[in-house]
């Protein structure tokens, strides 16, 4: 007998047609009328044990007591903190992401981000495009990245997939953690504001969540200063977004490249006044390959869980 699965948000299509062949689907990312998305969850909630979602979908506690019967919730996503791990641990639910996956694609974009507003890329696109070139002369000059230091807040997997890519270009690479890591020889920070002050590229590869809330502050922004630029590939809410506009807006900050933001998918409209931003829709991970591999890994992890083997990249 099929189980029946709550899809919350959709998957790729090959694998989606995987999950609709081997269970019963309840399709609630079709539903966009509030009144139906809530009798298809109420009527999910009479069978469902698994749940597709990703970490934009808020599964909190509230949400999840709709669901008495689910047994394993699967994100198609590394970060969650939109879901409520801890409700679901209470309640013995199983649950499961997608790392190690997307990490070279989202180390390549806070490259390119970097290379991007160091260089007046985007700028010097529309210079091109509309003539100026030819009119004006030759693009300002712009600002160098080989033999710069880069700080990079967390050193996880993808901050140090980031910090490889940075020592090609030459850069000199300092990290913060919560405490060093054994085996790096990198120079290690306990203090983000700190760091920035030491950096000409301050990047952001920490997880989202409460605990790493503005953990680059407006006093970090700061001191990275008029000539310095900061790259974000992790949450919106790692930075104060304020300070960040603020900083951008004054000068006080010269340059930013961000993949992520506070409201998405509407961010402040603020950023795009802004001459000295490049802009990328959250999509650090968005190449057809690392996607297949993240939806693999929700086929792979339900299937695991029916079957009763371990799970390939467990939460809890």
């Amino acid at each position: 007998m099929k189980q029946d699965v709550l899809v919350c948000t959709p998957i790729r299509p090959e694998k989606l047609a995987i999950l609709e062949e081997t269970y019963n689907v309840f399709p609630l990312y079709k539903l966009t009328d509030d009144a139906e998305r809530e009798a298809l969850i109420d009527k999910a909630g009479e069978s469902c044990v698994a749940m597709v979602s990703n970490g934009h979908f808020p599964a909190d506690e509230a949400f999840l007591s709709r669901l008495p019967k689910l047994q394993i919730a699967a994100c198609s996503s590394v970060g969650y903190e939109t879901l409520d791990v801890d409700a679901m641990t209470r309640r013995g639910i199983r649950f499961t992401h997608t790392p190690d996956v997307l990490t070279d694609d989202v180390a390549d974009i806070a490259v390119l981000l970097m290379l991007a507003v160091r260089r007046n890329l985007v700028a010097g696109d529309a210079y091109v495009r509309s003539g100026d070139w030819g009119r004006k002369g030759m693009l300002p000059l712009t600002r160098t990245t080989s033999g710069r230091k880069v700080g990079i807040v967390g050193l996880g997997r993808i901050g140090a997939a980031i910090a490889k890519r940075c020592e090609a270009l030459g850069m000199q690479i300092g990290y913060y953690g919560r405490k060093p890591k054994s085996g790096v020889a990198y120079q290690y920070f306990g203090d983000v504001t700190e760091m920035a002050g030491w950096s000409d590229v301050l990047i952001a590869a920490a997880s989202g969540g409460p605990e790493t809330q503005h953990l680059v502050s407006a006093q970090a922004l700061d001191a990275l200063g008029p000539e310095g630029s900061f790259i974000n590939i992790s949450r919106g809410s790692v930075v104060d977004e304020g300070a960040l506009l603020d900083a951008l807006e004054s000068g006080k900050l010269g340059s930013a490249g961000l993949d992520v933001f506070l409201n998405e998918p509407n961010p402040d409209p603020r950023f795009g006044k802004l001459p000295n931003v490049v802009l990328y829709p959250h999509h650090a991970s968005g190449t057809v390959e690392t996607r297949d591999k993240m939806s693999q890994l929700v086929v792979d992890n339900l299937a695991a869980h029916f079957a009763g083997q371990p799970l390939l990249t467990p939460v809890n």
